[in-house]
């Protein structure tokens, strides 16, 4: 566990110095958010020892690499991860996990394990939540700030193709949060037709 948290300690402390302040919604929030909701899975699913250590490190990585770049963060995420790991002893086995869930993490995501499929649903947990149009809102002020110019009708015919295009690959947040999801695309749907 000690490795973990010295890992943790690291990530963490990148995260808050090396992020471009313009990233309101990749930002060290957001990782912690998806740590969290990684937590509760790791609770309700009595993950325990080496996987809930593995998940957590997954959750941790997997936006590190916009401390590099907006683009391809995931595989500069993914030599940063691994450089971390080595640094902290982790085994050959268990950096393979945490690149697999790094790279699950890309969108359209692709979750081939059972931490993939969570990590992935944590990553999007919010598009579910009552907190999705905060949210999405800090999502368009970022990509405004990184040169993408959308109209308000643009916008929200952009999320009505992610939230129709996306899929929740866990029991817990297609019972929980799909429902919530569905809701908010149907009123971006009220909104664009007004």
């Amino acid at each position: 566990m000690t490795r973990y948290l010295k890992l943790r300690k690291k990530a963490l402390h990148m995260l808050r110095t090396e992020l471009s302040e313009d990233l309101c919604y990749h930002g060290m929030e957001h990782t912690l958010d998806v740590l969290k909701v990684c937590n509760g899975y790791i609770r309700r699913g009595k993950l325990y020892g080496e996987k809930a250590m593995l998940l957590r490190t997954g959750a941790l990585c997997h936006d590190l690499g916009f401390t590099v770049s907006y683009e391809n963060h995931e595989e500069h995420g993914i030599t940063i991860a691994l450089r971390l790991m080595k640094e902290y002893y982790f085994t050959p086995a268990q950096r393979k996990v945490v690149v697999g869930l790094i790279r699950a993490t890309e969108v359209p995501q692709t979750p081939k394990t059972n931490l993939e499929r969570i990590l992935c649903d944590a990553d999007l947990d919010y598009l579910g939540r009552d907190d999705y149009s905060r949210i999405s809102n800090l999502l368009l002020t970022e990509l405004k700030h990184f040169g993408v110019e959308l109209t308000s009708k643009e916008w929200m015919q952009k999320q009505i193709s992610f939230l129709e295009e996306h899929r929740y690959h866990t029991p817990y947040a297609q019972k929980y949060r799909e429902p919530v999801k569905q809701n908010h695309l149907l009123e971006i749907k009220d909104q664009l037709s007004a």
